[in-house]
């Protein structure tokens, strides 16, 4: 159901293409016969960009839980009530964003600060890409603004960090195809009578791409045997699975970064002047409230170019936003 879904929604956006673009040609007709279609144009034309850039930012997804649902936490830094405000903060961003793209939330776990904010959040995004999408808010979140708990109006700086996990399913799927495997046949060995010691009775399979090998010559039949052998085998390749997964939740952790100053992916800026800066991307953001409000694509589409290319917002000839 799940790839009937992905392939609907992938004949539904090149109907999407077509129609956009029939809009534009028939906009382009109608200028070259004198009307004065000028800010329809604009305005389809920016609609049809922006469509155009978030599908692209889909096909720069990659890696193998890309298209996965997310778990979110969000832990305030050093601060008290200041980092606790921007980590609700974030929250509420990130729930907007979610909203925006149409993904289901579910808020599993939350500690509520002392006067105000949260001390901690866990929250699930439950959409088709949503890991991949928000694997560009993992890090450190540094705010700078005037703080509305300072009495004296004092300029603050705090901070954040933001961690995404895939949600994996505790399914495993174990596939052994015919092609991989070696099955080799042998005599017996040790007691079990004249036929065991007298026919190759006896399996041995090698799994190719993992070169797990496990035998069995207890029973007199070799299909007997071979159907032990197989149970082993799949026994063995899902803990081999279970390993894998161990080891990519270990990586997971490792890149977590300390909340503090030097460590940040991205700064919000709200005083002395506005603007937003990804210091992964360069990408520069001044329309500070668009953001705050959910609307992250340009941000999300800077990195995931920036893992796809190494190149960077300051690498285009075009302004940054």
């Amino acid at each position: 159901m799940q790839d009937r879904k992905r392939l609907e929604e992938q004949i539904a956006q090149d109907k999407e293409i077509s129609s956009l673009a029939g809009d534009l040609d028939a906009l382009f007709e109608l200028a070259r016969e004198g009307e004065n279609v000028s800010a329809d144009l604009d305005r389809e034309m920016k609609s049809f960009a922006a469509y155009l850039e978030s599908l692209e930012t889909k096909m720069l997804l990659s890696g193998e839980n890309a298209a996965r649902y997310a778990i979110v936490t969000i832990h305030p830094g050093a601060g008290g009530t200041e980092s606790q405000d921007w980590a609700e903060m974030l929250l509420r961003m990130y729930l907007r964003w979610a909203e925006r793209n149409k993904f289901e939330t579910v808020v599993t776990d939350r500690l509520e600060g002392e006067g105000a904010g949260i001390k901690s959040v866990t929250f699930e995004v439950n959409g088709e890409n949503a890991y991949g999408l928000l694997q560009s808010e993992v890090g450190v979140h540094r705010l700078v603004r005037i703080s509305p708990f300072d009495s004296a109006a004092r300029r603050h700086t705090s901070f954040a960090s933001v961690f995404v996990y895939p949600q994996i399913d505790d399914e495993i799927k174990i596939d052994i195809k015919v092609e991989d495997l070696r099955i080799d046949t042998f005599r017996a060995s040790g007691a079990g009578g004249q036929h065991v010691n007298r026919t190759d009775s006896a399996i041995r399979m090698t799994h190719l791409p993992t070169n797990i090998v496990v035998q069995c010559q207890s029973e007199r039949s070799q299909h007997k045997n071979r159907a032990t052998a197989m149970k082993q085998l799949r026994a063995k390749l899902y803990e081999h699975e279970l390993a894998k997964k161990r080891v990519e939740e270990r990586k997971l952790e490792d890149t977590k970064l300390e909340i503090n100053f030097g460590s940040q992916i991205r700064s919000y800026v709200l005083a002395p002047y506005r603007l937003i800066k990804d210091h992964r991307t360069k990408l520069a953001v001044g329309d500070v409230d668009r953001v705050l409000d959910g609307d992250l694509d340009s941000l999300i589409h800077a990195y995931l170019v920036l893992i796809k290319t190494g190149k960077t917002a300051s690498d285009k000839d075009e302004p940054l936003d």
